[in-house]
């Protein structure tokens, strides 16, 4: 029986981040909120995979135009790339969480509560991608200029990876209060 607490729409809300790029045989498909045979999981964790390939992609160009000028620092300079990749796994850290907790009777709040942490860990997500593919870009062409830079590049990435960090935090914060301790009290089963 849905209630005001819980809605029979209230996981629609634990599945709004359902923006999602997915990778099939024949190419690459767009796909909007809610489709079938798409998992929660995959939702959440594409808006942090945009910043973390974004960051792969632009750091990827650097160490490219890099290692023309000088092959010896190129596996020295593979940094921004593993930092990037990193900050994915915190969108897939928050996004198999959420996707184990939904059930089709669910509290309102509850829903919310996932929809606010899968907006914290991706949107943080995609800004540290942003700041990581632009200052590992620059910091990797600075490097083969002046390898002095090297030490310089790693703290700026390490401030930026801290952002995706911080966003991986909240989320994790809000999953664990968002649990409701007696389903059956506040989302009573219908009697027949």
């Amino acid at each position: 029986m849905a209630t005001d607490f819980c809605p029979v729409y209230a996981p629609f809300f634990s599945a709004l981040v359902c923006f999602s790029i997915q990778r099939r045989e024949s190419g690459w498909r767009l796909t909007f909120c809610c489709c079938p045979g798409m998992h929660q999981r995959d939702r959440v964790y594409m808006s942090v995979c945009i910043g973390a390939s974004y960051g792969t992609a632009k750091s990827g160009v650097g160490i490219s135009a890099m290692s023309v000028i000088r092959p010896d620092l190129m596996m020295k300079c593979v940094v921004p790339v593993i930092m990037a990749g990193i900050i994915a796994i915190y969108g897939l850290v928050v996004s198999v969480l959420i996707s184990g907790e939904m059930q089709p009777r669910m509290a309102l709040f509850t829903g919310f509560i996932q929809l606010g942490a899968g907006l914290s860990v991706g949107l943080a997500g995609l800004a540290a991608g942003f700041a990581i593919g632009i200052v590992g870009d620059a910091g990797v062409r600075g490097t083969a200029q002046q390898p002095r830079l090297f030490v310089g590049m790693i703290l700026i990435l390490i401030f930026a990876e801290v952002l995706g960090l911080y966003g991986l935090i909240v989320a994790l914060i809000m999953n664990t209060s968002g649990k409701v301790d007696d389903i059956n009290k506040l989302c009573p089963l219908p009697s027949v």
